[in-house]
């Protein structure tokens, strides 16, 4: 799916803290003695589950807003479907997962209240394989399991008068400029600040071993682990300009060495080349970087030398390229032989999708998605892919109906919701293009223009009284969400 996205420069202030990776070497021997990982419910006092979903929805809002999130349905699938696969191993589980790509080169990952973690693309284009990916979702997800940031709130709290507020500032900074948000959390207070990380890394130690766990639990060869690790400290021992992960969170050899063993008690896998990870790696160096025509030369070299880890998905990647030079026809070609493969891979469902529609073949694409929709119904890759091939084939109501019925089970879908504005913006419909277009606005956590575009939708409805009733009742929904975060 191949389409703009208006990105709104927001900075907001918000209690958001990086659990990047990194974290103090400990000896193997400290580590016996408490194998169990802490509960991760016991910070229940300073902060509910409730309010921390409360929290992490907010955080969510925000960051969608401030960071040049990825958002693209065919990698939001892929990061979502290996996520969860670890979720599923993992104990202390209390909500639903999200998983997001943050488009930026630097090597980083991070989670935060309700189950959110966000991966940087540098540090999927940086994985040889899945099972090194892996090894930091797993990472990520002992984080949220074990309540790390709730349990630090909880300890800082006890030790030092330095208010939360204190630290939102410097928090959120650190996780867009790690070197402005570490100085601004240590002139605040010093000697807070230090306690604040060294708790950190204490859960540092944790997440390892809990996300080893999960790792080996959840399939994936547990040596992803250090040899990721060992990849970083070898990539990055002498920069002067390490990642961002390394500035706030050193990486010694020692917890290299405490990684390798800890994976040694686990049975090694030996896997095969996951083919959707390395097409997420093959859409991302083609769509996300580079120029099209120096691409297209890049790709066809590899392919010529056989350079490649999988050759379809250089194939996928040269045909990407084409795509994004105009040359549609030799994108079709690759696109179809392709999914002739593997005829529901929805890597190359997407971007034949796109082809056709560029091409003006818009019943080829709609056969083609309504067949999958048959087979994967309500997959937003999928879902989304057909809504918008029926946009350009002016079947808007088919594209209603599928985007309301998505919509209903995906209540916070962006992308849904950016659709189905431009759906009624296509039939003429005002009263519900600013409907809908309040909802894109409130799940960037701007209240205030969500509701400004209810009133104006109000003001379209005229006699359709269902409509104003609807309307009214979504602004005090919204009204009531904003008083909300003021009360936090």
């Amino acid at each position: 799916m191949n389409i703009a996205y208006k990105k709104t420069k927001v900075f907001f202030s918000t209690l958001l803290l990086t659990l990047t990776l990194g974290g103090a070497s400990q000896s193997m021997a400290q580590q016996n003695k408490n194998q169990l990982p802490e509960i991760g419910t016991s910070a229940v006092s300073t902060l509910s589950l409730d309010k921390e979903r409360i929290y992490g929805d907010a955080m969510m809002r925000q960051v969608r807003a401030s960071m040049p999130l990825i958002q693209d349905p065919v990698l939001i699938e892929y990061i979502n479907h290996l996520g969860n696969s670890l979720v599923r191993n993992a104990d202390g589980v209390n909500y639903k997962f999200d998983f997001f790509l943050v488009n930026n080169k630097e090597i980083n990952a991070f989670a935060f209240f309700g189950g959110h973690i966000g991966v940087h693309s540098g540090l999927l284009t940086m994985a040889d394989n899945e099972s090194e990916l892996a090894s930091v979702l797993a990472h990520e997800i002992a984080h949220v399991t074990q309540r790390h940031l709730a349990r630090k709130l909880e300890a800082q709290s006890r030790a030092t008068p330095w208010t939360l507020a204190g630290m939102v500032t410097g928090v959120l900074l650190a996780l867009v400029n790690p070197e402005a948000g570490m100085a601004a959390l240590m002139s605040a207070n010093a000697a807070s600040a230090q306690a604040g990380i060294n708790y950190t890394r204490s859960n540092e130690k944790e997440a390892d071993r809990v996300g080893m766990a999960i790792l080996a639990n959840s399939g994936f060869d547990p040596n992803g682990a250090p040899d990721f690790f060992k990849k970083m400290s070898t990539k990055y021992r002498y920069t002067s300009k390490p990642p961002a992960m390394l500035l706030t969170h050193p990486l010694p050899d020692s917890r290299i060495t405490d990684s390798r063993n800890r994976a040694q008690a686990y049975p090694s896998r030996l896997l095969p080349a996951s083919l959707d990870f390395e097409l997420a790696k093959a859409r991302l160096r083609s769509r996300y970087s580079g120029e099209p025509e120096n691409n297209i030369k890049i790709f066809t070299a590899e392919l010529r030398r056989q350079n490649y880890q999988s050759k379809e998905a250089t194939e996928y990647a040269l045909a990407l390229s084409y795509f994004a030079d105009k040359q549609y026809d030799a994108a079709e070609e690759l696109l179809t032989e392709l999914l002739v493969k593997h005829p529901n891979n929805l890597f190359f469902v997407d971007g034949l999708t796109d082809t056709y529609l560029e091409q003006k073949k818009y019943d080829k694409a709609l056969n083609m998605l309504e067949r999958l929709n048959l087979l994967m119904p309500n997959n937003q890759v999928v879902t989304l892919n057909y809504a918008n091939s029926a946009i350009y084939a002016e079947k808007y109501a088919l594209a209603n109906n599928l985007l309301q019925d998505f919509l209903i089970l995906n209540p916070g879908n962006f992308i849904a919701h950016d659709l189905l504005t431009e759906t009624y913006r296509k039939q003429d419909k005002p009263s519900q293009m600013h409907a809908s277009q309040a909802e894109v606005y409130a799940l960037l956590g701007l209240y205030p223009k969500a509701i400004d575009e209810l009133h104006t939708a109000y003001n379209f409805a005229d006699q359709q009284t269902l409509m104003k009733k609807r309307i009214k009742a979504r602004i005090v929904q919204f009204q009531e969400q904003e008083n909300q975060l003021k009360r936090l």
